[in-house]
């Protein structure tokens, strides 16, 4: 069994969705050869709410090694970033374990994108070999209301100087899907040999079998209520789709056909920029059919929510390389799913594979603001109308997307990247 050293910030009790990256793929990783020894902080240095029973979803096999970081500002906040917070800590533990255990490969998924940095400095000063996985891509668009000289477009800068140099001497590149790091190819590896390879979180079903019993629903003190279920942080790029939705339910509304009993449900959005969800429903008038809760839930709180609900919404960017982690445990939940994705996107591909597209709206970069209204409409109707009724996908080809083959594809890549070395 080969050792893969995993350096990622943040681990359970914080239940971010960077962190169910290496834990869906870790919890397979043995099945191909690997063991997975995680670097990561201690938890008394992490921001968020902790989620006692996340612990639940990782497999036993796991080796955790915890560090101290620099505690997180009370009140003037420089360095949020925990990835900076235990940048020194945890270089200096990777330099310890590489002289103390037998290691033989490094895989950092990004963000904290400094990881990535962290990489190349071990590897100078060790020579183990190392992967950087793309969870987010580093050098993106700035988003429509991030201005030039801001905070984002400062950050972009620094992405742009410091990438070059993290990823020169990486041994893989992976991340969600081949579009989230092609750019780094382009701009990086032009006539060089790389390994990589493109996997999804994908899933792990043993999730979806540990019921907390009774818990509280955001819908509880209500039991009339018919509740639309989105779960998960609210995209910069899927603001459109918002607009869209909101007019759809405006226009039903004013026809007096939209039962006062559902409600739609935004869970866990995030601390995001520019105007909420909640704002955009109350510039519609239709605020008092959204509930938005922008703090994070307990993970195994979200998949009881997403079972209980009438139905699940999932809203997607109008990036075609972005890829929806949310579509695996929606389509599990056994509800009925409406979703909106750019055509080119793998999440509208996975869909269209389990036979789960009944509600799924093709957006095209052609589209005007009506035709993308019409578009949502016409899936968005139908999906509250018809509920249970001709809901009936076919979840066999979500097997070649779940963790476990994601951990195959990645097991195999190090395998290659390992042997593609200078002896």
């Amino acid at each position: 069994m080969k050792t893969l050293l995993i350096i990622y910030p943040h681990w359970h009790p914080a239940n971010l969705a960077g962190v169910h990256r290496p834990r869906l793929i870790g919890n397979f990783l043995p099945d191909f050869g690997w063991q997975p020894l995680v670097l990561t902080v201690e938890e008394q240095y992490f921001e968020e709410a902790p989620d006692k029973d996340f612990v639940r979803t990782f497999r036993e096999h796991f080796e955790t090694i915890r560090v101290a970081a620099l505690s997180p500002p009370k009140r003037v906040r420089l360095i949020g970033d925990i990835g900076l917070r235990a940048f020194w800590a945890l270089y200096k533990k990777a330099i310890a374990l590489s002289r103390e255990r037998q290691i033989d490969f490094i895989w950092i998924p990004i963000p904290s994108f400094y990881m990535a940095v962290l990489g190349r400095l071990i590897y100078n000063e060790t020579g183990l070999p190392y992967g950087i996985d793309y969870i987010d891509p580093w050098v993106r668009p700035l988003a429509p209301y991030q201005r030039r000289y801001g905070r984002a477009w400062w950050s972009l800068q620094l992405a742009k100087l410091l990438e070059p140099f993290a990823v020169k001497k990486a041994a893989l590149i992976s991340g969600v899907s081949t579009s989230y790091y092609q750019a780094v190819l382009d701009r990086h590896f032009k006539g060089q040999p790389i390994t990589h390879v493109g996997m999804p979180y994908g899933f792990d079903p043993a999730d979806h079998q540990i019921d907390l019993g009774e818990i509280t629903y955001p819908w509880s003190k209500n039991p009339e209520v018919i509740p639309y279920v989105y779960a998960g942080a609210f995209l910069p790029q899927s603001y459109r789709f918002i607009e869209a939705l909101f007019s759809v339910v405006q226009k039903i509304e004013a026809q007096g056909q939209w039962d006062s009993r559902k409600k739609l449900y935004f869970l866990g959005t995030g601390a995001y920029g520019g105007t909420t969800i909640q704002e955009y429903a109350q510039r519609y008038g239709i605020a008092q059919h959204v509930v938005e809760t922008r703090s994070r839930f307990p993970f195994l709180h979200i998949q009881q929510f997403l079972r209980k609900a009438a139905g699940v919404m999932i809203i997607g960017s109008t990036e075609a390389h972005y890829t929806a982690s949310k579509t695996f445990q929606c389509l599990l939940s056994g509800r009925p799913v409406w979703a909106v994705f750019h055509e080119e996107s793998s999440a509208a591909e996975i869909m269209a594979a389990c036979k789960a597209d009944r509600y799924l709206a093709r957006y095209n970069p052609e589209m005007g603001l009506e035709a993308i209204e019409a578009m949502v409409a016409s899936t968005f109707i139908p999906f509250l109308k018809e509920g249970d009724e001709q809901w009936s996908p076919e979840l066999q080809p979500l097997e070649q997307f779940s963790a476990r083959q994601s951990a195959r594809k990645l097991a195999a890549a190090i395998d290659t990247a390992l042997h593609s070395l200078p002896r």
